[in-house]
């Protein structure tokens, strides 16, 4: 099955040098690219990626324009941002929005390839290895107000959420735990449930908060 990828970016050669990587490895088709925030919602809408490569910094419409765009339209695509080592505050607003994960713009193809067949799976990029500025970022600043109670979760429950923050899949997940798939399915949704919140992306950023990926965090039951 092969992949497909919307580029948005402003910059003509860094687009130009995405595609050069991604058309060397098979599977992944490059169907679109855009120059901004606006070029790109319309560039989804065309031609209906699996994955979306996403700038955030853009003049006219930037990334956090399209991210919301794409939520009020009700368009659920797997979005990686494209970011630099300055852009931690954004990346972080880019999560909330509705981002599954972040990459660096000097990234290698292998991760670059891994990455876009991550989120095609359903997986994220959130790793508490990635950088410790981010998660910082995500431990210092306030919860929202409707940031409702985080319900204690079991040993196993655990182990999915941290699989989760690694970016694996419910497949991979299922391999690595030695369990069904559909008992994989079901441990996200109570994990989902006890954190309250909607998807994987913002359970890793309120499990982050709360210090439940630490290493010296204690199962709660």
């Amino acid at each position: 099955m092969t992949v497909r990828v919307c580029l948005v970016d402003d910059q003509t050669l860094v687009r130009h040098g995405i595609r050069g990587l991604l058309g060397l490895a098979e599977g992944i088709e490059v169907v679109g690219e855009a120059g901004d925030g606006a070029e790109g919602v319309d560039a989804v809408v065309r031609h209906r990626p699996d994955v979306v490569l996403l700038d955030l910094r853009m003049p006219r419409h930037d990334g956090l324009w399209a991210l919301g765009e794409l939520r009020a339209r009700g368009i659920d695509v797997p979005v990686l941002v494209l970011t630099t080592f300055d852009d931690d505050e954004l990346v972080l607003r880019a999560l909330r929005a509705g981002a599954r994960g972040y990459l660096l713009k000097d990234v290698t193809l292998e991760q670059l390839v891994g990455a876009v067949r991550t989120l095609a799976d359903g997986g994220t990029l959130i790793s508490p290895a990635v950088t410790e500025r981010l998660l910082s970022a995500v431990r210092e600043t306030p919860p929202p107000p409707d940031d409702a109670r985080v319900q204690p979760l079991t040993g196993r429950e655990l182990e999915v959420l941290r699989l989760l923050a690694a970016g694996y899949a419910n497949r991979e997940i299922a391999r690595t735990l030695f369990l069904a798939e559909g008992t994989v399915k079901n441990h996200v949704s109570s994990v989902l449930l006890k954190l309250g919140t909607r998807d994987r992306t913002r359970a890793v950023l309120r499990a982050l908060h709360h210090g439940l990926l630490d290493p010296d965090h204690r199962i709660g039951g």
